[in-house]
C-alpha cells in the first residue's frame, strides 16, 4: 500500500544501532554508595550537584538558541527561470534504486506524474529515461477514488486510469502507480516514502514539443492525491509547503513548517472561491522555447487563493473590484480575466504614450515594446512602468505589490514584454492567476494545517542552503 513509509534511513552516516551494554553497577553497590556518608562527601556531592545544575542550564540555553529544525521538514533546490526556460523544477529521486526525475513545481494541481515507459505511446524526450512502472494501483484505491472525485468512475478492481482532455485539444493518458520517493529531511537522514503518482504514457499537445526540460509534474495542491497530502497523511511532515523563486533563476522549495520565518510574514486566510475554475480539468502553461510558444496542459482542481482583491496601477484605482485571485507556481505568467486585463493594458499604453517606447511584435509574448536602444536588463526599463497592486478586501485590506520587474521580461531581441496575459482567451473564466513571474523574490507559504497563505519579500537565491542537503541535479 502507498499509505505506509519505509522509514529506514539510507544515509551511510547513521549511528550504530547495536544495543549498548547495560551498566555493571548492582543494587547492592547503589545501596552502599548511598549509605556511605560523611561531611566531606556531602560537601563534594553538593558541589557536584551545583556544577551539574550549571551545566544543564548552559546546555538548555544553547539548545534554545538553535533554530528548531526537525526531521519532519525537507528542503529542495529549485532550478529554472521564467525566461527563457519558462519553468521552475525540482529533482525527485523515485524507485529502488532511486533514479532522478525533473518535475515541474505546480501548486495549482494535485496529481504528480512522470512520462512513463508502459510502453510510452507519445512522449517528448526528457532529461532522463522514461519511468518504468512496478506497481499499479487499482480503481478501488482511496487515492484513485479521490482523483476521480466528482466524476463517474466504475470501481471494478482494475487499474486506475486517468484520461484528461484539454481546452487546446491536447490530452494526457496514464495510470496511477506507487513507488518509493527518497527524500532528504532537515536532519540529513534520507527516508523512502511510498507515494502514489501518475504514469503518463500518452501525451498529446496542440503544438508538439520534441524536447522537454522536465520529466513530469510535481502536484502540490491541497487535494488528497497530492504528494504533500500523502506525506502528511503518513505523518512524515506537516501539510505545509513553501517556495521561493529567484528572479536570477533557481530558488528553493520546502515541505513542513520549520523554514517559515518567525516574524515579518503577511498572512491571509485561504479562500475557497466558488467558481467554474475548480471544475476545470485543464490548465494552460506558456513555455517559451527557441522563441516558439508551447501550450502545455495539466490537471487542475485544488488551488490556493488568498481571496478577493481590487486592482491598482500605481496609486490609481483601475475600477476593477472583486477579482478572484489564485496563486499558482505551475503557471509561468500571470493571467487576468478580460475586464481587469483590458483596464491594466489601457492604463499601461496611456502612460507609455508620452515615453520613448514603441509597441512592437515579438514572438515571445503578445504585447511588447522597444526602446531607443535594445534593453539588456529589467532595470533598464522598469522606470517606464508603475507597480501593480492587489488590495485584498478581507482582513486588514492586505496589499500584494507587483513591481514592474515582476510582470515584465526582456527578450533575446532586447524588447520589454508584458508577462500578464488575457486569461479569458484561454478559458479561465473569472479567475485571475498570479504566476511565477509575479512570485519571484517572495517566499510564499501554503499552510493547509492552519488554512492560511503567507508571504514575505526576500532574496531567493540558493546560497547558504547546502547545510540542508541541497545539491545540483
Amino acid at each position: 500500500m502507498y499509505g505506509y513509509a519505509m522509514n529506514d534511513p539510507i544515509s551511510p552516516e547513521a549511528e550504530d544501532e547495536n544495543p549498548r551494554p547495560a551498566s555493571s553497577t548492582t543494587s547492592a553497590d547503589k545501596k552502599r554508595s548511598t549509605s556511605d556518608s560523611s561531611p566531606e562527601s556531602d560537601r563534594k556531592k553538593m558541589a557536584a550537584r551545583g556544577l551539574l545544575l550549571v551545566t544543564l542550564l548552559v546546555v538548555a540555553a544553547a539548545v534554545l538558541a538553535i533554530p528548531s529544525v526537525s526531521a519532519s521538514s525537507a528542503i529542495f533546490p529549485v532550478f529554472g527561470d521564467v525566461y527563457p526556460l519558462g519553468v521552475y523544477y525540482v529533482a525527485m529521486n523515485i524507485g529502488d534504486p532511486p533514479k532522478p526525475y525533473f518535475l515541474d513545481v505546480d501548486t495549482g494541481s494535485d496529481l504528480s506524474w512522470v512520462q512513463c515507459d508502459a510502453p510510452c505511446i507519445r512522449c517528448s524526450k526528457g532529461p532522463h529515461p522514461w519511468y518504468k512502472p512496478k506497481r499499479l494501483l487499482t480503481d478501488r484505491d482511496p487515492l484513485c477514488v479521490a482523483l476521480h472525485s466528482g466524476s463517474a468512475h466504475d470501481q471494478e478492481g482494475d487499474q486506475c486510469d486517468y484520461d484528461i482532455h484539454y481546452k487546446d485539444q491536447g490530452s494526457s493518458l496514464g495510470v496511477l502507480v506507487a513507488d518509493a520517493f527518497a527524500l532528504r529531511f532537515a536532519n540529513s537522514n534520507v527516508f523512502r516514502h511510498v507515494l502514489a503518482f501518475g504514469c503518463g504514457y500518452d501525451q498529446q499537445f496542440a503544438i508538439q514539443n520534441p524536447q522537454s526540460v522536465t520529466d513530469g509534474v510535481l502536484g502540490l495542491g491541497a487535494g488528497k492525491v497530492s504528494i504533500l497530502s500523502q506525506l502528511s497523511d503518513q505523518g512524515a511532515t506537516k501539510n505545509v509547503i513553501g517556495h521561493c523563486l529567484s528572479g536570477k533563476g533557481g530558488g528553493f522549495l520546502f515541505f513542513g513548517s520549520d523554514f517559515i520565518p518567525s516574524s515579518g510574514m503577511t498572512w491571509m486566510p485561504m479562500s475557497r472561491i466558488a467558481s467554474g475554475y475548480d471544475a476545470y480539468i485543464f490548465w494552460l502553461e506558456l513555455w517559451i522555447l527557441s522563441a516558439s510558444k508551447v501550450l502545455t496542459c495539466f490537471f487542475k482542481r485544488n488551488y490556493y487563493s488568498p481571496g478577493i482583491a481590487n486592482l491598482y496601477w500605481g496609486t490609481q484605482s483601475l475600477g476593477v473590484n472583486q477579482m478572484e485571485v489564485v496563486l499558482d507556481a505551475g503557471s509561468t505568467f500571470s493571467y487576468f480575466e478580460s475586464q481587469p486585463y483590458q483596464a491594466f493594458l489601457s492604463a499601461v499604453k496611456t502612460d507609455l504614450s508620452k515615453k520613448p517606447l514603441e509597441e512592437i511584435n515579438d514572438p515571445a509574448l503578445p504585447v511588447c515594446w522597444k526602446g531607443p536602444k535594445p534593453f539588456k536588463f529589467l532595470t533598464d526599463v522598469k522606470n517606464y512602468f508603475k507597480p501593480l497592486t492587489l488590495n485584498f478586501v478581507s482582513g486588514n485590506r492586505t496589499l500584494f505589490e507587483i513591481p514592474p520587474e515582476k510582470y515584465l521580461i526582456i527578450t533575446k531581441d532586447g524588447h520589454a514584454c508584458l508577462g500578464v496575459l488575457n486569461g479569458s482567451g484561454v478559458g479561465l473564466g473569472n479567475i485571475n492567476v498570479i504566476g511565477d513571474i509575479s512570485l519571484q523574490e517572495i517566499m510564499v507559504v501554503y499552510d493547509n494545517e492552519k488554512q492560511q497563505i503567507g508571504w514575505i519579500r526576500t532574496a531567493c537565491e540558493r546560497k547558504g542552503q547546502s547545510k540542508y542537503g541541497i545539491s545540483s541535479p
